[in-house]
C-alpha cells in the first residue's frame, strides 16, 4: 500500500540577510487570513494553490509566481486532492530596499499571480541555495539573481550601469579564491578584500576576465583540490572536507557533474578523465 501525501512545511532563515526560505505541501486548510512584514515571493509546484488577496480568491497551478506586499492580508488552502506544494521566500524589506539601489520608494507588484518561469526558476534556485549546502557566494549568488528577474515585477528602474573598474580587481579576486578555496565567505567580503566597489561591480569584472562567476571559479578550485587529494589516497568523506565541501555527499554531487564518475571510482584509479592542474594554494 502505498502512504499518502502529508501535510509539511520546512523553515530555514539566512543569518546574513534574515531572508527565510519555505517549502511546504498542503491537503486541506493551509492557514487562516493573517499577514507579513516582509515581501513574498512564490512559486506552486503542483496541484491548485487557492488563496485570497487583493479583494478576490485566486489560484495558482505549477510554474505560477506569488506576489505579495508587506501588509497585504491573505490566507490559503488545497481546492482539491492532493493538495499543494510550492516553495516561498519572506524577503525582509531592508534587503529589498538594498537590491534595489538603496530605495524602494515607488515600487509595488503589478499583480499577485504571475506567469514568469525565468522568475519561478531563479525562486527555486535561491530557496535550494538557502535549503541546501551551497556556499555563501553561490547563496549571495543566486539572492543576486532573483533580485534581478523581480525588478519587472516591482516597476522598479533599471540599475545604473555598474563603473568598469581596475581589471586588476579580477586578479585580486582570483587570488583570494585560490588562497582561501576551502574556507566559506561571501560576495561582499571578497569584493572588499579585492578592492571592488561593491558584490555587482566585482561579478562584472570577474566575468569580463575569467568568463565565469567567482562561485563557479571557487567549485573548480574545490573540485581540482579534492582530485588531487584522492590521488593520494585520501578517503573521500576526508578530501571533502579539506577541500572545502560541506560533506561527502556535497563532493560526490559535485564531482559526478563534472567528471561523470564518484568520487570513490575516481580514487580506485577507474578513469581515463585528463586531469586538471591543482592551483596553487
Amino acid at each position: 500500500m502505498t502512504d499518502r501525501p502529508r501535510d509539511f512545511l520546512h523553515l530555514r532563515r539566512e543569518p546574513a540577510s534574515g531572508i527565510e526560505a519555505v517549502t511546504a505541501r498542503f491537503l486541506g486548510h493551509a492557514y487562516d487570513m493573517h499577514h507579513h512584514d516582509e515581501w513574498l515571493v512564490g512559486v506552486t509546484h503542483d496541484g491548485v494553490q487557492d488563496f485570497y488577496c487583493r479583494g478576490a480568491r485566486r489560484q495558482s497551478t505549477a510554474g505560477r509566481v506569488i506576489l505579495i506586499e508587506p501588509g497585504e492580508r491573505h490566507d490559503g488552502q488545497a481546492l482539491r486532492e492532493p493538495g499543494f506544494r510550492y516553495s516561498m521566500l519572506y524577503l525582509p524589506q531592508a534587503w529589498l530596499r538594498r537590491a534595489m539601489g538603496g530605495s524602494d520608494a515607488g515600487i509595488g507588484f503589478r499583480r499577485t499571480l504571475a506567469d514568469d518561469r525565468r522568475l519561478g526558476g531563479a525562486i527555486g534556485r535561491a530557496c535550494h541555495a538557502l535549503f541546501g549546502t551551497a556556499s555563501p557566494l553561490a547563496s549571495d549568488a543566486a539572492l543576486d539573481d532573483l533580485a534581478l528577474h523581480l525588478r519587472r515585477h516591482l516597476g522598479a528602474a533599471e540599475p545604473a550601469p555598474v563603473p568598469a573598474g581596475d581589471p586588476a580587481i579580477a586578479e585580486r579576486a582570483m587570488d583570494c579564491l585560490q588562497a582561501h578555496a576551502a574556507t566559506a565567505f561571501g560576495l561582499d567580503a571578497l569584493a572588499r578584500a579585492a578592492g571592488a566597489a561593491d558584490r555587482f561591480q566585482l561579478a562584472r569584472i570577474f566575468r569580463r576576465r575569467f568568463g565565469t562567476s567567482p562561485h563557479a571559479c571557487l567549485i573548480e578550485l574545490r573540485l581540482a583540490r579534492a582530485r588531487a587529494l584522492l590521488r593520494a589516497g585520501v578517503p573521500p568523506a576526508e578530501a571533502a572536507l579539506a577541500a572545502g565541501f560541506s560533506d561527502q555527499s556535497h563532493l560526490g554531487r559535485r564531482f559526478r557533474r563534472a567528471y561523470g564518475l564518484t568520487p570513490a571510482a575516481y580514487r580506485s584509479g577507474r578513469t581515463n578523465v585528463p586531469d586538471a592542474a591543482l592551483p596553487p594554494g
